[in-house]
């Protein structure tokens, strides 16, 4: 098969069936993906009930997108990224099929669960940097705003409709065939990539084709490239404290509502759909509206937003649970009003041949704090209040996402980034 790029001008002038077409196959894998660890989840604490466990699974499923973040976007950016992406979903499917195998023969381990996981979130690790980098080749740069409100649209109808469906299929059908149905899914996924060829960034060659930088200094490029970025780091700082403080009131949930609102598994997978449905209205928000021109503006009014929800969720009192509803809704809602906007400046902003290396770099960055999150919520929860977590977390963004509209570095980080554009870097020649 022919894996020659196709140009983005090409591409973009009827970019929409091209695109969507790739994106509907995502989609499909995400939901599988989701159904997957639902099914993993509910095995493990139907087989162990450790707390351990599913603790250790969740780090053992983390450590890839931490460990690999900073060296795999360089071999994105040197790499096909359609071919790429192609290969990450192809191993996924791979992993999940041995899985689906071990289960059918019964004899599945924890171990195996572990394994399986560390190898599906390599693949992970790899697919979205380059999905995200092609993306901005594919899509005119004034739509990214509203294709990343769809993206979030998606992650929130998936968070609402994967969990209920694992638990309906869960009890129709043994683990194997659940797992089966994202092997499915990935290969649809894969489907679209083999029929439509998607843009590439141009690197220089030698004369013989091969990169006339090394792999190593493509990676230290992108490390200089963040750091000479101040508006960028600004945010990474920024999304690293806000994620410290807020990824553990995911974990906290069901011991709020139990402990403190003395209410049960109901209401504790309400605070899921009320975040999920928060997400898809603000993911349609965006998408329809696309978010000030200044798309920084939005972002920061989505971290505002998102500590306020964050904080009535610490201080409904015990018998207002609903304001605790209202306050995850909201969560929700100001969650892609966040996050859309700054893919998309990033998308905009950042030279083809270098996104893969950023988005991976950001990525890791954003993630490597939540180990030691969760690690430090437990026991400061456990001494000073589940609910104080939450309203002090809730604060600080706030607090963060105001006090960024008096930081030149972040209020122009559409502006600043000519400061890492100095920078050396392989000028375009020739695609892969």
């Amino acid at each position: 098969m022919n894996f020659d790029p196709i140009s983005s001008e090409k591409f973009q002038a009827n970019w929409k069936p091209r695109f969507f077409t790739i994106f509907g196959g995502q989609a499909l894998s995400l939901f599988g993906s989701s159904l997957v660890q639902f099914a993993l989840v509910w095995y493990l604490t139907q087989q162990t009930g450790s707390a351990t466990i599913l603790a250790t699974a969740t780090l053992v499923a983390m450590l890839p997108q931490i460990i690999l973040g900073p060296f795999v976007g360089a071999l994105v950016d040197r790499w096909n990224r359609r071919l790429v992406m192609m290969v990450a979903d192809g191993l996924i499917a791979l992993a999940t099929l041995v899985l689906a195998g071990l289960f059918w023969f019964d004899l599945v381990q924890v171990w195996h669960i572990y394994a399986i996981l560390l190898v599906r979130s390599t693949g992970g690790a790899f697919h979205w940097p380059a999905m995200q980098a092609s993306t901005s080749l594919m899509v005119p740069k004034e739509q990214l705003s509203r294709v990343a409100g769809l993206q979030q649209t998606l992650f929130g109808l998936v968070s609402i409709v994967a969990p209920p469906t694992g638990a309906v299929l869960i009890s129709l059908i043994p683990t194997q065939g659940v797992l089966m149905i994202d092997v499915v899914t990935a290969l649809i996924a894969i489907m679209p990539l083999f029929l439509i060829a998607i843009p590439q960034p141009i690197r220089e060659q030698t004369e013989s084709g091969e990169h006339k930088t090394s792999y190593w200094q493509d990676v230290r490029e992108g490390l200089a490239y963040v750091a000479a970025w101040p508006g960028l780091m600004a945010i990474l700082l920024m999304a690293v404290f806000i994620n410290f403080l807020l990824t553990p009131t995911g974990s906290l949930m069901p011991l709020l509502v139990t402990k403190h609102f003395g209410l049960g598994a109901l209401e504790f997978g309400l605070t899921d759909s009320l975040f999920g449905v928060g997400m898809i209205v603000g993911g349609i928000l965006l998408g329809v509206w696309g978010g000030f021109k200044k798309r920084i503006v939005t972002s920061l009014i989505g971290i505002v937003g998102l500590g306020f929800g964050v904080i009535l969720t610490g201080l409904a009192p015990a018998n207002m649970f609903w304001l605790a509803l209202v306050g995850m809704a909201v969560a929700g809602f100001m969650n892609p009003i966040t996050n859309g906007p700054l893919h998309a400046v990033i998308q905009a902003t950042v030279k083809p041949e270098m996104q893969g290396r950023v988005m991976s770099l950001i990525s890791s960055a954003a993630t490597a704090m939540t180990p030691l999150s969760l690690a430090v919520a437990g026991p400061v929860s456990d001494l000073v209040g589940i609910r104080t977590w939450y309203i002090f977390g809730g604060i600080v963004c706030l607090l963060m996402g105001a006090g960024a509209f008096f930081v030149p570095a972040i209020m122009n980080v559409e502006q600043n980034h000519n400061t890492a554009e100095a920078a050396p870097s392989p000028t375009l020649a020739i695609a892969d």
